[in-house]
């Protein structure tokens, strides 16, 4: 008698041309006979998604900008590179087409779009039934109880480190058992550094990060913190734990994703590389684990880990996030959307490091006369609107171009 193959898990893939849509490929080049990719979702990369495309054979490309005339011709042109023959796919694009993508059929639809732009592809995903593997925590910041609302128990596996650190070491106890979370941060690349020492830090060294390479904004978030405060919240939405049950540690070398404390005192912490491939293939193929996903860490080798508290004082982003995260509604959307505004701002030369929390801090607390800022049963259309209203009162603060 012969095993059963597994199912072979049919793949959406938002985000492909980012690092965690090019890392989950590898990992489907690596298991071609546990995934099928049936849809590519990408901004304007042109090129690298229709490499993609017609490597993995994706019956549907969706992209963000550029033509339909002109996708086809780049499909085109890399199938004849690549000597592939009667490739044909279904073109989606527009600002939509991702959301169009993310409510087709599918097993599995992984959102690693960047930004508040993925919480329609991601309130589509779930609408559709479909297991949402979730590395846009944005989505689920600003989106909150509309996305809480319609995911299924379940529905949702998290695709951050650290929340997929959690989500392990949760399958170690009850919730009833759960005393608090333990959220790891590497520090970024300005760890122990006072406020006044940030005051002159560049575009360069605010994404010159230690341990992982990631997009402009991610990495940017990282070295204010901007992206723990993030974490927090969405870790207060993910597991139903109170802010005040939810600790951020500082943990350099990032070979702990983060922990889970128990009522007897025990605490489980989740170790491996300071790398996204485990978490991404946990997403994929949730609960079941795929071997050989990553490089274990060598327990033979003598190494320190280091644990420090947070310095409120010269990274205040995370106090500010759980500020806003109790606050709910409409406010986490106005943090995050603030945010993305001032870090495009700070890399165009228009606002300086510290600056960047500090405005966003400002927004936040001009929202509080805001009518809207007051409505907890809030819409998709209330979350968009707060959203734009934060985008223009950062623009507003900072000044002109």
């Amino acid at each position: 008698m012969t095993d059963t193959p597994p199912h072979l898990r049919r793949i959406i893939l938002l985000g492909s041309t980012g690092s965690i849509g090019t890392q989950a490929i590898d990992l489907v080049h690596r298991n071609r006979d546990r995934f099928e990719v049936v849809g590519l979702g990408a901004g304007g990369n042109l090129e690298l998604v229709a490499e993609q495309a017609v490597a993995l054979r994706v019956p549907v490309v969706a992209v963000a900008s550029g033509s339909e005339s002109d996708l086809a011709t780049v499909i085109a042109r890399a199938a004849d590179a690549a000597g592939v023959t009667a490739y044909d796919p279904e073109l989606l694009v527009g600002a939509d087409a991702s959301t169009t993508l993310a409510a087709r059929e599918a097993d599995v639809v992984v959102n690693g779009i960047t930004g508040a732009i993925g919480l329609e592809p991601t309130l589509a995903a779930l609408r559709a039934g479909t297991t949402l593997a979730l590395a846009n925590k944005e989505s689920l910041i600003i989106g909150g109880p509309l996305v809480k609302a319609i995911a299924a128990r379940g529905q949702i596996v998290p695709v951050d480190s650290e929340h997929s650190a959690i989500a392990q070491c949760l399958r170690g106890g009850r919730a009833e058992e759960v005393r608090r979370l333990v959220v790891t941060a590497s520090g970024g690349p300005f760890r122990g550094r006072s406020r006044a020492e940030l005051a002159d830090v560049t575009p360069d060294q605010a994404l010159a990060h230690p341990n992982f390479s990631m997009g402009r904004v991610i990495t940017t978030n990282s070295a204010t913190l901007v992206n723990k405060g993030l974490e927090v919240i969405e870790a207060h939405l993910l597991f139903d734990i109170p802010f005040d049950r939810i600790d951020v540690v500082v943990h350099p070398q990032q070979m702990i994703h983060s922990m889970v404390e128990f009522v007897d005192g025990s605490t489980i912490a989740q170790a491996g590389p300071p790398r996204m491939l485990v978490p991404i293939a946990l997403g994929l193929s949730w609960p079941e684990r795929i071997a050989d996903a990553d490089v274990p860490v060598d327990w033979t080798r003598a190494q320190s880990w280091e644990f420090e508290p947070l310095d409120d004082g010269a990274f205040p982003a995370v106090a500010l996030a759980r500020r806003v995260g109790e606050a709910g509604g409409t406010w986490p959307a106005v943090y995050n959307a603030a945010n993305e505004v001032c870090v495009d701002a700070f890399h165009e030369g228009r606002l300086g490091f510290v600056d960047i929390v500090d405005t966003v801090a400002r927004v936040v607390e001009a929202y509080a006369v805001e009518p809207a800022s007051h409505v907890r049963d809030h819409t998709l259309d209330d979350v968009l609107a707060a959203d734009a209203w934060a985008r223009e009162a950062a623009r507003t603060t900072i000044g002109p171009a």
